[in-house]
């Protein structure tokens, strides 16, 4: 398992082999996924609700899986793959890292960060930028794996530097400015071992073909399954649950809301 890392380095600079690892795998993925719109996902209903009040909007490493509406929102994202296809469809498209957000500070009103911060070696650093573009009161989606005893060889295979204890990911979130308004279990991850393995070869052996079922079955499959999102107050978190979601919210609004009036 990856060690959790406390520290803010001294010198970013030098390219993290995760991160290049994941640069990879995922260009390689992505450039043979389809494009699944966001409302086809368990989260529309929330996004759809928050989309009403927030018009400055950016996602974090989508992939091919946007949560956000694709038309007017900013994505931003290490593959070019996923990039090319947002902007064919309205989006407004920058390739780069979360930790290092080309962006103006207190520019967004909702941001999402789906599946990202455990794949980023300094995440202090992008909970950071998180916190810098948020505008008070802005909301953030997170969704992060928690525990580390529940590490398995699928989080090496994606990239994972990390699994989250609850207090760490807390604290991450507290000294970034954002509280945790709601919670939920999260993730499409089959919870049959033998089929993840199954997946695991067949994505190293013949990743044309796995993308093949991927993209036609299991995907499919997936989203026809997946289950309402039971959102609970604060961070709750529900027995055997190893994936997170987050309604977090910046903190600062009612001070904002104070200087309008």
């Amino acid at each position: 398992m990856k060690p959790f890392d406390e520290s803010r380095p001294s010198d970013l600079s030098q390219p993290d082999p995760t991160e290049l690892r994941n640069r990879r795998f995922y260009g390689e993925l992505w450039s043979q996924a389809e494009l699944v719109p966001p409302e086809r996902f368990n989260t529309w209903p929330l996004v759809r609700a928050l989309v009403r009040q927030a018009a400055r909007r950016l996602e974090i490493a989508p992939g091919m899986r946007p949560r956000l509406p694709i038309a007017g929102t900013h994505f931003l994202d290490l593959t070019g793959p996923p990039l090319q296809r947002l902007a064919a469809r309205g989006g407004h498209v920058v390739r780069g890292s979360v930790t290092a957000m080309p962006f103006a500070s207190a520019r967004f009103d909702l941001l999402a960060a789906f599946d990202i911060v455990e794949h980023v070696a300094h995440d202090a650093v992008a909970f950071a930028e998180l916190g810098r573009l948020a505008a008070p009161g802005a909301w953030l989606l997170l969704s992060v794996p928690l525990h580390p005893q529940a590490w398995t060889p699928f989080d090496d295979l994606v990239g994972h530097h990390r699994r989250y204890r609850p207090a760490d990911l807390l604290g991450r979130l507290r000294e970034a400015g954002f509280t945790v308004a709601q919670s939920a279990a999260f993730g499409m991850q089959p919870r049959s071992p033998r089929l993840v393995g199954w997946g695991m070869r067949r994505l190293e052996r013949d990743p044309a073909r796995a993308m093949w079922w991927y993209n036609r079955f299991f995907m499919p499959v997936g989203l026809r399954l997946a289950r309402r999102l039971r959102l609970r107050p604060g961070f709750a978190i529900p027995a055997r649950v190893d994936t997170i979601l987050l309604v977090c919210r910046k903190d600062g609004a009612r001070q904002s809301q104070a200087r309008q009036e």
